[in-house]
Order: structure tokens, then sequence, then C-alpha cells
């Protein structure tokens, strides 16, 4: 088995741009710039309040989530060192509730803004997190923490 607090899964780490808060801010800002170029909203103006209350949940999900690896004594950071698996808070019900709490910042920001474009880029950032970073992620932790992860894998959903 190896070291588990080997830092980054077989094959490096993933480059700076390809990080998952680059990836979502990438998509904020390209759905705010092509909403600039090409206006397109799609929500009546009676749903407006609910952009910021998406948005405050995005964030109350994220600081949740950070507080619950801080008290595990593991780091956030792709680039640092995971030395735990946690299983408590948010983690109890999803895998990823910091991935979650991006994606819900985006909608938020979208319903706030009334911008379809945040929603369109919205689209290949989570494939491409789904597709490309979880499956890294979770291979590096099967092979650090085997039993525990394997364990918690097959008791919480990966999203919700």
């Amino acid at each position: 088995m190896s070291n588990p607090t080997e830092t980054e899964p077989k094959g490096g780490p993933l480059p700076g741009l390809l990080r998952p808060p680059i990836v979502f801010l990438a998509a904020i800002l390209s759905g705010i710039v092509l909403n600039r170029a090409w206006s397109l909203p799609f929500m009546p103006s009676t749903f407006g309040l609910l952009g910021p209350l998406v948005t405050l949940c995005a964030m109350l999900l994220f600081l949740l989530s950070l507080r619950e690896f801080r008290a595990a004594g593991t780091s956030v950071r792709g680039s640092e060192r995971t030395t735990a698996i946690v299983r408590t808070g948010p983690y109890r019900f999803s895998r990823n509730p910091i991935y979650l709490s991006f994606i819900l910042l985006v909608l938020g920001l979208s319903i706030w803004l009334n911008d379809l474009w945040l929603l369109a880029t919205l689209v290949p950032a989570v494939g491409f997190i789904a597709a490309v970073v979880i499956p890294r992620e979770e291979r590096f932790l099967e092979r650090n923490f085997h039993d525990p992860y394997s364990s918690y894998k097959s008791s919480v959903r990966r999203w919700l």
C-alpha cells in the first residue's frame, strides 16, 4: 500500500489552470463576458431573490466543508497532503460537497444576474470535474486509504 501522505494522484498534479477553483472561476468569468456581448436573460424578475439565497447556501456549504477538513487535520488544497478521509458534516451526504458548493455558486449567480450564459458555461466545468478531476482523486484515495475509502465510497453518494 502506498504512503497515505503521498500528495498527488498517479500522473502528477493537475496543472494550475485545471484545478477545480480555477475551472469554476473560468466558467463564471466566461459566462459574464458572454452575457455582456449577448445578453440571454432567462428568469422572470419574481425569482430575483432566489439567486442570492442559492449563492448564500453555496458559501455556507463551502465553509462547513472547509471546517470539517480543518477539524480532521487535513488540507483542502489539492496540492497538499491528504491525511484523512473526512466523513463528518456535509461529507455524510456527499463525497464532494465543495464541488457541489461551486456548482451552487454558479447556479446562484446565474439566477441572481439573470444570465443564461453562466448556466451554459457551468456544463463543461461540471463535465470536466466529473470526468477528469473526481476519478483522479478517487483513484488516489483508493490507493492510499483503501479500506476506509472503499467503505465511505459505498455508503455516501458522489453528489447527493
